[in-house]
């Protein structure tokens, strides 16, 4: 197989699988082109895939597969894959998977969904995989039609499922949000600032478009990788430098969306937030704090502060993105679930896979077990 191939499907249409560095950066303008057509978010660019394939510190265990459906000379789909290795197994998933949320399909309106569903067929039997997995799709998402594609792989719907929870309502401003917040929410804010005011010059602010953003993102690095530590977990997002998180900023710069809001003490960043802006709705992408400051809990005094921020500018919701920690639900007026289809490769995916539902069947039985128990005890 070529480095990229083309397959003819009718005189206007045909498909393409890019599968190296140099046509990836070809198809810039073109997929560009239609990201802003569709109005897509971030993770679906040209800029944010290419981020982060070129900041990779190796590829070794990783290829691209990244599906187009061109009409003429106009591309009207992406379906933007890369094979990884993870666990001994090679998985086809989402391009940049580690980086992103609510990933999916890029397509026109005029994209007829059988020429996504060819394009499937096609890029499934190029083989070099085990397990296909892609995650974190929103209600609605274009890549759910996929499973319906009788060619190549079979895809379907899999038990593993994400949350996401957003902030969204209808409030005059910032001020109206806060105050109907719960009366010991209100209180632990206020004694957050009160404790960072005692230490000196407190300031919440949104960094300008000029401002550099090297700086920020070096000490943004610096206290998220001190937190993960401490946590024993591990994020490619933070690692050699953080190129790859600069390559991702600069994406959302160039996008004009960027959003970064910063705590600081006497002039020192305490706490940080690096989120972008779309479709109305602020996305908080990566946020930490200075440990140092933890009895203030300055991620939370940023945090309402940039809820108040986004809803004073005339913005409908604030998304914490992917994740289910505490502090997002405490918040969060609304849940989304995020779902997961899936499909086999190789034989050796095959027994993975079925050993995966073997261990999911065998948890929803021990966590109905679980519960009768505790019926039975409380009767």
């Amino acid at each position: 197989m070529n480095a990229h191939a083309a397959i003819s499907v009718a005189a206007d249409e045909r498909l393409e699988i890019v599968q190296s560095s140099e046509r990836l950066a070809e198809i810039g303008p073109a997929w560009m082109a239609l990201w802003r057509q569709t109005d897509g978010l971030i993770f679906q660019s040209h800029a944010w895939i290419s981020a982060w394939w070129n900041t990779l510190p190796d590829h070794d265990g990783r290829a691209l597969r990244i599906g187009l459906v061109w009409n003429g000379e106009r591309l009207v789909a992406v379906l933007p894959l890369a094979v990884s290795r993870r666990k001994g197994l090679l998985m086809l998933e989402w391009a940049a998977n580690a980086h992103s949320d609510y990933e999916d399909v890029l397509a026109a309106p005029d994209c007829a969904p059988e020429m996504l569903q060819r394009l499937w067929g096609q890029m499934s039997t190029l083989g070099g995989y085990d397990l296909v997995r892609l995650n974190r799709l929103l209600p609605g998402a274009l890549a759910n039609g996929l499973t319906g594609a009788t060619a190549g792989v079979k895809l379907r719907p899999n038990h593993r499922e994400e949350m996401s929870y957003r902030v969204s309502g209808q409030w005059v401003d910032g001020a109206t949000w806060f105050d109907e917040q719960p009366k010991k929410t209100r209180q632990n804010y206020r004694r957050g600032r009160k404790a960072l005011d005692e230490a000196g010059d407190v300031q919440f602010r949104l960094l300008p478009p000029e401002a550099p953003l090297g700086p920020v993102l070096d000490r943004l690095a610096a206290l998220k990788s001190k937190w993960l530590s401490a946590r024993a977990i591990e994020s490619e997002l933070f690692d050699d430098g953080a190129v790859a998180l600069a390559a991702l900023a600069q994406a959302l710069a160039q996008a004009g969306v960027l959003h970064v809001f910063v705590l600081e003490s006497q002039g020192t960043i305490i706490a940080v937030s690096l989120n972008f802006v779309q479709r109305g709705t602020m996305m908080a992408f990566v946020t930490t704090y200075d440990p140092d400051f933890e009895r203030a809990s300055p991620g939370m005094v940023l945090m309402m502060d940039y809820i108040q921020w986004s809803i004073d500018h005339g913005l409908h919701t604030v998304d914490f993105l992917c994740g289910a920690e505490a502090f997002k639900r405490r918040f969060a007026t609304q849940s989304v679930t995020l779902s997961t289809i899936a499909g086999v490769g190789s034989a050796k995916g095959a027994v993975a896979a079925l050993a995966d539902r073997t261990r999911h069947k065998v948890q929803v039985l021990q966590e109905r077990w679980s519960e009768r128990g505790a019926a039975v005890q409380a009767e």
